[in-house]
């Protein structure tokens, strides 16, 4: 996974995507669990710390221990008691069964491996009324972000989501360069569609 390096430094990253206001759009609340795949240096995963509060859980994973590490720093430093990171590949982590909210890819999905492991994965978390979100870079080019050959299209991404057992349930923008899948765990019996 190379999601890190199209960023330059948050500061810049900042002037064009505003977590807090992404992870307030997304639903993200006090006391709720919060899982960051490939959460990178924390962009997303220390705001959300800070939303969810002392009774939330934010769970952050990255293969990149180096990023991990500043990420602890990070939350250290914020006295953010309630984040837990692990270090290691999507396609081989659960952090709990049917425990979080929200689980969030924030511009990783085009990286790994066996994309349909990790979303299936991401169900395994999942509350039955859980959100699986995936924010990603827009298909189209730009002079930022991962060459256009290896990103997913909406429509791509959606389709892979709703193979992977979700109803999807909203798609967005979010300017300039991203747009947003909200998904949620369709029930695990088959049931008759009217």
């Amino acid at each position: 996974m190379h999601h890190h390096k199209f960023f330059g430094d948050e500061t810049e990253r900042h002037k064009w995507q505003d977590p807090e206001s992404i992870l307030l759009d997304i639903g993200l609340k006090s006391s709720l669990t919060f899982v960051d795949v490939g959460c990178g240096e924390g962009f997303f995963a220390i705001p959300a710390a800070r939303i969810v509060g002392r009774k939330g859980k934010v769970y952050a994973l990255d293969y990149d221990e180096e990023v991990i590490t500043v990420l602890e720093e990070k939350a250290a430093k914020e006295g953010l008691a309630n984040l837990r990171t692990r270090v290691g590949a999507a396609e081989e982590i659960v952090f709990c069964k049917a425990c979080a909210d929200i689980v969030f890819f924030s511009i990783v999905l085009h990286d790994f491996n066996d994309v349909t492991k990790v979303l299936a994965n991401a169900r395994r978390m999942l509350k039955h009324n859980g959100h699986l979100v995936d924010l990603d870079w827009k298909k189209k080019p730009m002079h930022t972000g991962p060459p256009l050959s290896i990103r997913f299209s909406e429509r791509y991404a959606a389709n892979l989501i709703k193979e992977a057992g979700f109803k999807i349930e909203q798609t967005k923008e979010a300017l300039p360069y991203h747009y947003i899948i909200i998904a949620r765990p369709l029930a695990l019996s088959v049931t008759r569609e009217d």
